[in-house]
């Protein structure tokens, strides 16, 4: 009897892999996203090719990528930055919940009874938190505005399907008697969470040390799983969802040691089973229905689609947030979700609607998720430009003799050698993106504005002795100078110049040294390709020495007379530089490398 499954069973393993190979990638290079591939290749696969008919078993098993999906991003989620997001999940979460679900009950009762309208018009207000997390991760979008908006919206409706669950038995046809037990559900319902946020605390850091010691590899994976799955369990015995128990012990070991471990850990888990989920959705439709409604649902997509993102649209800029920010939040959540499946399986087990109406709605939130990436990608082209990455201000440890502002190219080759020559370096950089990479070569920067004079004092600026200022935009730059030397004079200001009417800018404001971010490398370029040509290491090397020594004597002279001042010449007097002590052919140098775009003749012969 064995024999007879288990070849079937490898045969069903070969296909959903071989068709997330094929259309994961292929969809990716598209433009589509992985997501929109999954959904098509389990099409084909279920409904279309007939190749696999249990769609609804391999769901139950794939839901668990969106419980490891969860655990993930609770692992990223410390409590302080939770906290932060307080009013996004319990203001804008819950307001998004009760308007768009009055909003698509007010349009379900023209087709439906008071009770069902209200089961679908709160179903269909949920959004799928493993879908948009997805497009979010795939699209590195998670830490931005937009995303911390999206994911706040979406923890709130994870939380909001316990009492949308404890609603239905009101709404069904003989409502239940039997409703004396709400409060003992309820107290399950802490006391579970109680016991999660006590083992996170107090047992799961020393489980972790105790099985690290060991030296067992396999050992920690096997502990990471089972955190993750024991959450979940707990969670669903309380009468919570598993994404919420995963959730919640993520976060309660956002601040252990072993966070990036057991990260590494359940990653390939959850990319795997996150993409069978999304396979099984698109084998779970049930094309006769879709056939038999096709014009209903068609109807219904984008009006479902269109209600949700105008309501949640126009939440966003109700409670404070930007125009671009709102697009892009309100076109990542338009679709329905996975605990919509949910509550429409346990709307029609207390029949307050039948089977095929279940099937319709479900088939009406398969769709709306597959149109997702197409909204996404029409938030941005709607907007006018990205917005930064959100990240958390945390300058714990911050305090050395130099402060550097900044850490683009020119901060981290600088810091390099202030590194190499065993100095302590505090590195602020404004770029989310730019602090995440530099974390991954070992760097410490720390994400913080250095316009603010109170991220300078966080940052430790009055234990600095030198403040470098490597930050990229000359305005930036001269705001950053500004403010250290009218609010910490004993400091001493190192910094990089944009360009030739730049320096001159910086040396009006009397600091302690500056450098034009590429002269040095543009006299390295000239003096190689010199050699290049036929000179002699030495003369290449006298040539590029003398240029500069004649850079410098112009600057000298034009700050001495005042030619330049805030980026404008003043007056025309001629400059005579001191003469080469090599002597030059005729050459015209237009000065681009610097930006200034200024033109300086050398002059034919000074020999």
């Amino acid at each position: 009897m064995a024999g007879g499954t288990t070849p079937e069973l490898y045969v069903e393993a070969v296909m959903l892999l071989g068709g997330a190979v094929i259309a994961a990638p292929l969809f990716k290079r598209i433009g589509l996203g992985t997501v929109l591939g999954y959904l098509a290749a389990g099409l084909i696969i279920g409904p279309i090719g007939r190749m696999i008919s249990d769609g609804e078993e391999i769901l139950h098993v794939a839901e668990l990528g969106v419980v490891f999906l969860l655990f993930i991003i609770g692992l990223e989620l410390k409590p302080a930055r939770l906290w932060s997001l307080r009013r996004d999940i319990f203001g804008l979460g819950l307001a998004q919940v009760i308007v768009t679900g009055a909003a698509l009950t007010a349009l379900a009762t023209l087709m439906f009874d008071t009770g069902a309208a209200v089961a679908i018009g709160f179903g269909l207000a949920l959004s799928s938190t493993a879908f948009a997390l997805q497009v979010l991760e795939e699209r590195g979008e998670i830490n931005r505005r937009h995303g911390r908006k999206s994911f706040a919206i979406l923890l709130f409706q994870d939380l909001a399907i316990v009492p949308l669950l404890a609603l239905l038995p009101f709404l069904a046809p003989a409502a239940a008697e039997s409703g004396g037990n709400h409060w003992i559900d309820l107290a399950k319902a802490v006391g579970a969470v109680a016991v999660l946020v006590f083992a996170g605390r107090y047992v799961l850091n020393p489980l972790f040390q105790v099985i690290a010691r060991s030296g067992a590899r396999e050992a920690m994976i096997a502990a990471a799983l089972l955190v993750v799955l024991g959450s979940a369990l707990l969670m669903q015995v309380a009468g919570l969802s598993m994404a919420m128990g995963a959730f919640l012990a993520g976060v309660m070991l956002a601040e252990s040691s072993y966070r990036h471990e057991l990260e590494a850990d359940i990653e390939p888990f959850r990319g795997l089973l996150l993409g069978l989920f999304f396979m099984a959705i698109g084998m779970s439709l049930k094309l006769p229905v879709i056939y038999a409604n096709w014009l209903t649902i068609l109807l219904a997509v984008p009006v479902l689609m269109a209600v949700k993102a105008a309501i949640i649209y126009a939440l966003c800029r109700l409670f404070g947030t930007e125009h671009d920010v709102s697009v892009r939040t309100a076109l990542i959540l338009p679709q329905g979700g996975e605990f919509g499946f949910v509550l429409f399986s346990t709307a029609v087990a207390m029949g307050i609607f039948d089977d095929d109406t279940a099937s319709m709605l479900v088939s009406v939130v398969t769709l709306s998720m597959a149109l997702t990436p197409l909204s996404v990608m029409l938030g941005n082209r709607l907007v006018r430009e990205d917005e930064p990455e959100d990240m958390d201000e945390d300058f714990e440890g911050a305090g050395a003799d130099v402060l550097m502002v900044g850490f683009s190219r020119f901060g981290q080759i600088a810091s390099q050698v202030l590194l190499a020559g065993g100095s302590d370096i505090t590195m602020i950089d404004h770029s989310a993106d730019r602090v995440r990479a530099a974390q991954k070569f070992g760097f410490r920067v720390y994400f913080g504005d250095g316009t603010r004079k109170d991220v300078l004092e966080a940052a430790g600026i009055k234990r600095a002795k030198i403040v470098a200022v490597c930050t990229q935009r000359k305005e930036i730059t001269d705001r950053i100078v500004d403010l250290v030397q009218s609010e910490y004079p004993d400091a001493k200001v190192f910094a990089r110049s944009y360009d030739r009417a730049h320096t001159l800018e910086l040396r009006a404001r009397a600091i302690d040294y500056e450098i034009r971010e590429t002269f040095k490398s543009g006299l390295e370029f000239g003096k190689k390709t010199l050699e290049a040509l036929g000179r002699s290491e030495s003369a290449a090397a006298d040539i590029a020495e003398d240029v500069e020594k004649r850079d410098a004597e112009r600057l000298r002279i034009q700050q001495a007379d005042g030619i330049y001042a805030g980026g404008h010449m003043l007056h025309t007097r001629p400059v005579v530089p001191e003469p080469l002590t090599k002597p030059l052919r005729e050459a015209k140098v237009i000065d681009t490398t610097d930006g200034a775009g200024a033109e300086s003749l050398l002059e034919k012969d000074h020999s």
